[in-house]
């Protein structure tokens, strides 16, 4: 009798990755429990042994978002640095290595937010505490308190629209405009030594 084996479970990782990658590509109404298991050639029962519902899954995908974005920025920003250039190149690394903070992700969440209130609160406490990490950081180097806060605004608000337009650029150009920005933010131009630092940490992740 040839009778088929039965189909693995995954594991929590499996199914949460492939959430995400419906959330990416078509966002959190597509988040659902069969194309999850038609995606992954798993049983649909094998999601519940991970999972209570689909709600417990949406909300480890929001914990996935604030931890790998919101708390690997703050974590830049609290980044030792001689100045405020370095500092501010320490978070730039978030713009340019996905790695560090998936831009996807964070239009993902944005999208899906304008339809869940509850999400919307924490995407605007996420912005708050965003805004926060970069005007303390600006704070540590001499910045008043009113300049501190605005910086802190502009860099990040500035991010936000690049997520929101989707702005395509090459490597080059983005790793030339940088430089740009940060003299733009700090107020100040980046010497030369830490320019050529944070080049040579870009091109060796390429």
């Amino acid at each position: 009798m040839n009778s088929k084996p039965p189909r693995q479970r995954g594991s929590r990782e499996v199914w949460l990755n492939a959430a995400y990658e419906l959330l990416i590509s078509d966002g959190i109404d597509a988040v659902k429990v069969m194309p999850l298991a038609k995606k992954l050639d798993l049983t649909r029962t094998g999601f519940y042994w991970f999972f209570k519902d689909i709600a417990e899954l949406h909300g480890a995908m929001i914990q996935m978002w604030e931890s790998k974005n919101s708390g690997t920025l703050v974590d830049r920003c609290n980044m030792t640095a001689s100045n405020i250039c370095e500092a501010l190149f320490h978070l730039m690394d978030c713009w340019l290595n996905p790695t560090l903070f998936d831009a996807s992700l964070d239009l993902a969440i944005r999208n899906w937010a304008r339809n869940d209130a509850e999400l919307q609160k924490r995407v605007s406490d996420a912005d708050r505490q965003r805004i926060e990490a970069v005007s303390n950081m600006f704070a540590r180097h001499g910045y008043s308190p009113e300049q501190a806060e605005v910086r802190g605004m502009t860099v990040i608000y500035t991010q936000i629209g690049y997520i929101s337009m989707q702005v395509k650029e090459t490597a080059e150009d983005r790793h030339a405009r940088v430089q740009q920005y940060v003299e733009l933010f700090a107020g100040v131009r980046p010497l030369a030594a830490d320019v050529e630092i944070f080049l040579e940490r870009q091109h060796a992740r390429l």
